[in-house]
């Protein structure tokens, strides 16, 4: 199976992430951000990750490195659990709606890591969660998982719903691209390499 361990120790924060993409979408995450818990633990229902995310961070002065350094470490994580990549089907996309909202993500792991993010976010917070570090998480994600990350919000009123739709297609189209292709006999690239 295909699972990783990452640690990152600043003097910001102290994160623990433990991945396993073949897994039953189960999660346990304590990021001492309540939104973000919940946001995280979407991503891996709907991927089918087992995830568990420990982190502690300077939330009293934001959530800004929190979040960052947790995308950073899941992202590492992820990478790690993947291996050669060898098999897999390497590109996933997904539409995910939300009540009145609608987003959509495609990824390529392509080990040439860059964040497209459109989309608007009319007001700055969700709760205590500032909604100028949902591009901040992904981008710290897709550079260390080396994903190409392509995200659209297309539309929504209500920011939880506009933030929890991408959240959850973030995870469907990782399943697609982790997913092991039995005809791929072996790195899915006429270069032969990702």
């Amino acid at each position: 199976m295909r699972k990783a361990k990452k640690e990152r120790v600043s003097k910001e924060t102290k994160v623990f992430v433990e991945i396993n993409l073949d897994g039953r979408g189960e999660a346990k995450i304590k990021t001492g951000i309540p939104f973000f818990d919940h946001m995280l633990e979407l991503f891996s229902r709907h991927g089918l990750f087992d995830l568990k995310i420990e982190a502690q961070g300077d939330i009293e002065v934001d959530f800004h490195h929190t979040v960052e350094d947790v995308g950073i470490t899941l992202g590492e994580s992820f990478k790690e659990a993947l291996g050669d990549k060898k098999g897999i089907t390497r590109y996933g996309w997904a539409f995910i709606p939300m009540d009145e909202s609608l987003s959509q993500v495609v990824v390529d792991i392509s080990s040439r890591p860059q964040l497209i993010f459109k989309g608007e976010l009319r007001k700055e917070k969700v709760g205590s969660f500032d909604t100028e570090l949902l591009p901040v998480f992904l981008e710290a994600f897709a550079v260390h998982a080396g994903l190409t990350l392509h995200v659209n919000i297309f539309y929504g009123e209500n920011l939880h719903h506009m933030i929890e739709s991408v959240f959850k297609a973030l995870g469907r189209a990782l399943r697609m691209a982790v997913k092991i292709d039995e005809r791929e006999r072996g790195i899915p690239s006429t270069k032969g390499i990702l």
